[in-house]
């Protein structure tokens, strides 16, 4: 059976360490606020111009006046600091942001992604996807595996337009968990009712199985 989208985002929650500084974009990136492992502390950047980002408020607790960068309603916590896009970006640009979650349209098994633009359709702008995957230290992709068409997201190259080049470390599918390598992407975990068998059929790009692969524990 695969994964749900906040089981997807729970699996990413678990790369999460102590101390670090995280950007969640926007999509199923942003629910992995809501599952951060007890004990460890992490202060969430939003690049709309926040530090110190909490969960997503109950409903009725809603504050029109704090959002994320995808302009969902969210909560600060004790400490938190708001300020303008321009110290944000500062903020990205300068390597400051430990780890950021994306999503994405495809990714391509030598770390290429491609999740701002498919041509031919009206967008707002590609936001801060450009700058983030430039500068921060560690990317991960949380994503379907196959888009609406049943056609893989894991490809040899990208064919959309790209954002970033070579930045991708590991992706959290409904299927499993890839690390990007020079062999193409390494599946580490699949998800429960998942075969390896369905991960091979539906992944398009270089695909190795490592030696002590497992079922994700969820």
């Amino acid at each position: 059976m695969a994964l749900n989208k906040e089981q997807i985002a729970q699996r990413i929650a678990k790369e999460l360490k102590d101390g670090y500084y995280v950007n969640l974009g926007i999509g199923i990136p942003t629910l992995v606020a809501n599952y951060i492992p007890e004990g460890v502390e992490v202060v969430l950047q939003s690049e709309n111009g926040l530090l110190g980002m909490g969960p997503f408020p109950f409903e009725g607790d809603e504050d029109p006046d704090l959002i994320n960068a995808g302009k969902q309603t969210i909560t600060t916590l004790p400490g938190s600091s708001i300020f303008d896009s321009a110290m944000s970006f500062g903020m990205i640009r300068g390597g400051k942001v430990d780890l950021t979650v994306l999503g994405a349209m495809e990714v391509a098994d030598n770390g290429d992604i491609a999740n701002w633009k498919i041509p031919g359709k009206m967008v707002k702008g590609m936001g801060g996807a450009m700058d983030l995957v430039a500068a921060a230290k560690n990317i991960i992709v949380a994503m379907q595996h196959t888009n609406p068409k049943g056609e893989s997201k894991l490809l040899p190259k990208c064919t959309l337009p790209l954002t970033g080049v070579h930045c991708v470390k590991k992706i959290v599918t409904d299927l499993g968990v890839f690390e990007v390598t020079e062999e193409g992407f390494r599946c580490l975990e699949y998800a429960p009712g998942v075969t390896i068998e369905e991960i091979k059929a539906k992944t398009a790009g270089r695909l190795v199985i490592a030696d002590d692969v497992k079922e994700m524990a969820v």
